[in-house]
């Protein structure tokens, strides 16, 4: 979670992307839960690479140490002082890639249920997506093992898109591979990619298969990031999952569920919902929210928003419809 998510501007200038909440919950802490959910048994060690301490601070680490601690697993944090690539970001955690491991991307979010074949050396996590010439896919043999990476194919290859989340039964053996590729320079423009080191793997006969995900929901920018949200909340609604804090204060308001509202949010004269995140302490006055997602203490008056995202200590008081307000942003 190294990279400064740029394309989701104003919200990462002031919080890293993989810690914007969706639904309720920071967007990494989503994803272990869910990983730790397909593997099924204790996971020993979450091991999180980290960009420029300036950005990534003591406050990041506190968040992702507690987060560790929920699963019971000790926590291990690396720097990745160079944007050099996937592999590079990898091998900044070198110490700790021994043994059975994950490795995830954390801009994405996850809905699995399959079961997790051990027997692999690798599995590769895809989803099945309709426009493969935009995708990385994975070309697969008569024993559905996979044979080989393709970067948006021209032509059909497979329509299972590599997702970002990869299995090894031993993680060392990519490492090595990594190595190889560090220590010979094999870049492709300018940056080392985990794929040289699972192309050498399979180059030497290990095995890899593919887990397919129900669902894969990025939030790469604002608009797929309010939609995500939107799918979460359908999500864990059909879970069951309370998601109306019952410190939320209402005076002449409707929510209309599925809607995550956090603790201490007063609703005045509001509709919120459906499909809305409210964090904790904002305050929605003389306004409709639908399809939106607004993050902590802000104030939202005599508005109605559609597809919006709001960060955290906003004043809005507008009549616009479609807004995107980084953090700390005051109109009036």
């Amino acid at each position: 979670m190294a990279g400064r998510g740029s394309r989701l501007r104003p919200h990462t200038l002031t919080v890293p992307k993989p810690l914007i909440p969706v639904a309720g919950k920071p967007i990494v802490h989503r994803l272990v839960s869910d990983i730790a959910k397909v593997l099924g048994e204790p996971i020993e060690e979450v091991a999180f690479i980290l960009g420029d301490p300036a950005f990534f601070g003591e406050d990041v680490v506190e968040q992702l140490q507690l987060l560790a601690k929920e699963i019971g697993a000790r926590v291990s944090i690396y720097r990745q002082d160079q944007p050099l690539g996937t592999g590079h970001a990898i091998m900044s955690a070198k110490p700790s890639l021994t043994g059975p491991a994950v490795i995830a991307y954390a801009d994405t979010l996850i809905r699995a249920d399959f079961d997790l074949d051990k027997n692999a050396d690798s599995v590769i996590w895809v989803k099945q997506v309709q426009n493969p010439q935009a995708y990385g896919v994975v070309k697969l043999n008569g024993q559905n093992r996979i044979t080989e990476l393709v970067e948006k194919p021209q032509e059909f290859v497979s329509d299972l898109a590599v997702i970002g989340i990869y299995y090894f039964k031993d993680v060392s053996i990519l490492r090595d591979e990594l190595q190889y590729v560090l220590d010979n320079n094999i870049v492709h423009g300018g940056e080392y990619q985990i794929n040289d080191g699972i192309k050498r793997m399979m180059a030497n006969g290990k095995v890899f298969v593919t887990g397919e995900v129900k669902e894969w929901m990025d939030c790469g920018n604002k608009e797929i990031t309010v939609d995500t949200n939107g799918k979460m909340l359908r999500f864990l609604e059909e879970d069951g999952e309370p998601l109306v804090a019952s410190t939320v204060l209402k005076e002449s308001s409707e929510i209309i569920a599925p809607c995550y509202i956090g603790e201490n949010v007063v609703l005045k004269n509001a509709t919120v919902g459906p499909y809305t995140s409210i964090g904790d302490g904002t305050i929605i006055e003389n306004a409709i929210v639908k399809n939106s997602l607004i993050q902590s203490n802000t104030i939202i008056k005599n508005a109605n928003l559609e597809n919006a995202m709001v960060g955290n200590h906003v004043k809005y008081n507008g009549n616009f419809e479609t807004i995107s307000i980084g953090d700390y942003s005051v109109l009036e």
